[in-house]
């Protein structure tokens, strides 16, 4: 598969998506735990069907000493026991802020209750600003069709 748009070529793409790569930065310096990033921009991006972000943070997670076991269970994670509370919150919060068309009145209270046990008032947000961040990313590879598969780690360093 060939991707629609080179966007890193383009002038107003590229321009575009060096700051998206800061602001990615922003989001990996923040004090929400880093399994927890992964496992968030990794679920995201299986919902939203992102083959490219899938292959990226999937490959991450692995490098950054995540187990095969719980990268292959967060799919299914509400079935799972491999994940902690807090990331169970985490990854709830990531599903309903990524169907946000699919849950009438968006984001439950419960759901942002549950987070706001696990997580102070700073991780909150960049948890908030990393879903965010991830549907628009996600977004933007598949309008485009981002070949997956050649990721390196530490590619976007």
């Amino acid at each position: 598969m060939d991707a629609r748009l080179d966007l890193f070529a383009d002038p107003t793409a590229g321009k575009a998506l060096k700051r998206l790569v800061s602001a990615g930065r922003v989001i990996k310096d923040s004090p929400l735990p880093a399994a927890t990033q992964e496992l968030v921009a990794l679920r995201v991006s299986q919902i939203n069907g992102c083959a490219v972000c899938i292959d990226m943070h999937g490959k991450e997670a692995a490098a950054a000493g995540e187990t095969p076991v719980r990268l292959h269970l967060v799919a299914a994670w509400r079935e799972a026991t491999v994940f902690t509370g807090a990331e169970r919150a985490a990854l709830e919060l990531a599903e309903q802020g990524t169907r946000v068309a699919d849950a009438a009145g968006g984001v439950g209270d419960e759901v942002w209750a549950r987070a706001a046990e696990h997580y102070d008032g700073e991780q909150l947000a960049a948890l908030t600003v990393l879903i965010s961040f991830m549907n628009m990313v996600n977004r933007l590879n598949v309008i485009t069709r981002q070949p997956a598969g050649g990721y390196e780690v530490g590619q976007f360093h």
